[in-house]
């Protein structure tokens, strides 16, 4: 089973661009850093996702988060492998994300804009 459940905050602003073609697909690109529980809080540290959404996921992403807002997300892990131009082997991952929710109320998030109720996903 692979499976991924990340609750952290935006660290960028999400891209989204849509592929070419007859059908084509909405795909969004986003980071998100998620702290690490410690004992000291204060001094914690955070890691940083690179995920991926697509169709009306991603444009959903897109609308509702910017940088700073707090998302809960499930998802899987996939590589991201390839071999540059000097002939290295290069190593990577993302998150492909199938679920995102808020994690913290509109008016925390300072985001005003209207968030439909019945979501298509």
């Amino acid at each position: 089973m692979n499976k991924i459940i990340l609750m952290g905050y935006l660290s960028r602003m999400p891209e989204l661009r849509r592929t070419e073609g007859e059908n084509p697909i909405s795909i969004t690109r986003f980071d998100i850093a998620v702290n690490r529980r410690g004992k000291d809080r204060e001094n914690s540290e955070a890691d940083f996702f690179h995920c991926t959404a697509f169709g009306r996921l991603a444009e959903f992403v897109e609308k509702y988060f910017d940088k700073g807002s707090k998302m809960l997300l499930s998802g899987r892990i996939e590589n991201n492998n390839y071999t540059n131009q000097k002939g290295e082997k290069v190593y990577g991952y993302q998150v492909v994300v199938d679920e995102v929710e808020f994690a913290e109320s509109k008016k925390d998030s300072g985001n005003q804009e209207e968030i439909p109720e019945n979501l298509p996903f």
